[in-house]
């Protein structure tokens, strides 16, 4: 019964760091630039 949790804990080391790897992937892939203006697309409208 040890040798089963040792291998469950490996395997979910595996699994936070794989899933760690997709969060940075896909947060590197995205733009940016336009969700960074957001906050200041109403005063663009506000000042014509």
């Amino acid at each position: 019964m040890e040798n089963f949790f040792g291998n469950a804990s490996n395997v979910m080391t595996v699994v936070s760091f794989l899933t760690f790897l997709g969060i940075v992937w896909w947060a590197q892939r995205g733009n940016w630039e336009e969700a960074a203006k957001l906050p200041f697309a109403d005063e663009e409208k506000d000042h014509g």
